[in-house]
């Protein structure tokens, strides 16, 4: 059975795409058949896996929500076996208004995945840096969500506001929505505030938080400029390793 799994944090420079991106690679070169939903209209996962946001102009997540063409239509593969994306543009800036007057809105993406009926291990979602529709959508048609937080200063500010949306969508909309979990990720060895941040974080939320760390990494930023993945990039980085970590922590995760 696929679990559907969202990337969110309403703060932007995280590391949220980084890690939709990455972990969704890595979990299909574990050889589990995986789908990259973009639900940011920076469309920057598009963009990071080498698809030309020109190629998608006309068939995007967009035009799948508003139902002028079928889900299936608008899944392109990438250029990792197993790892197929739902690309996205700043077509979904609108998405909002046009669905303000529908019943059962925070539905729509939910909706959307009953149609695809490719037999995926996994879909990842990417989230938009705020709380809006699309994250709620998200947060809806998901099975668990991940909170990248970044080790720096004011790391956990505005975390109790995603938080609570969390419990608000578990209330009203999800009941069977969980959090998977904290990652931390830009860390820095030889930054202590990463390591106060890392230590404060791990205190107050315990068990809650992945035990893989995602390095701040040259390679890892710079992989998403040439369309790559960072296992594609340079398999031998920081960051390839630490995202290869998390990929088997997810699979060894109950919560997940």
């Amino acid at each position: 059975m696929r679990k559907v799994i969202c990337v969110a944090n309403q703060k932007g420079g995280v590391g949220k795409t980084t890690t939709a991106i990455n972990l969704s690679a890595s979990l299909a070169a574990a050889e589990k058949r995986t789908l990259l939903v973009d639900c940011d209209p920076q469309g920057n996962a598009t963009s990071g896996t080498g698809i030309e946001k020109e190629r998608v102009q006309h068939c995007n997540l967009y035009h799948a929500l508003i139902g002028q063409i079928p889900p299936l239509d608008v899944i392109l593969k990438t250029s990792i076996p197993l790892l197929d994306i739902i690309p996205s543009n700043q077509d979904l800036i609108g998405v909002e208004v046009e669905f303000v007057s529908l019943k059962e809105r925070e539905k729509k993406l939910k909706t959307l995945f009953k149609n695809i009926d490719i037999d995926y291990d996994f879909i990842i979602i990417d989230c938009p840096p705020s709380l809006g529709f699309l994250t709620v959508n998200s947060l809806v048609a998901s099975d668990c969500v991940i909170v990248p937080l970044q080790c720096e200063y004011f790391a956990l500010e505005g975390l109790g506001q995603l938080l609570n949306t969390v419990k608000l969508v578990q209330s009203r909309l999800n009941p069977s929505l969980a959090l998977a979990g904290i990652l931390l990720t830009m860390f820095d060895t030889r930054n202590r505030i990463s390591h106060r941040v890392a230590e404060e974080v791990k205190q107050y939320f315990g068990s809650n938080v992945f035990n893989t760390v995602i390095p701040r990494n040259v390679r890892l930023s710079e992989s998403p400029s040439h369309g790559l993945s960072i296992i594609q990039y340079d398999i031998n980085s920081r960051g390839a390793v630490a995202y290869m970590s998390f990929a088997r922590e997810i699979l060894a995760n109950g919560r997940v």
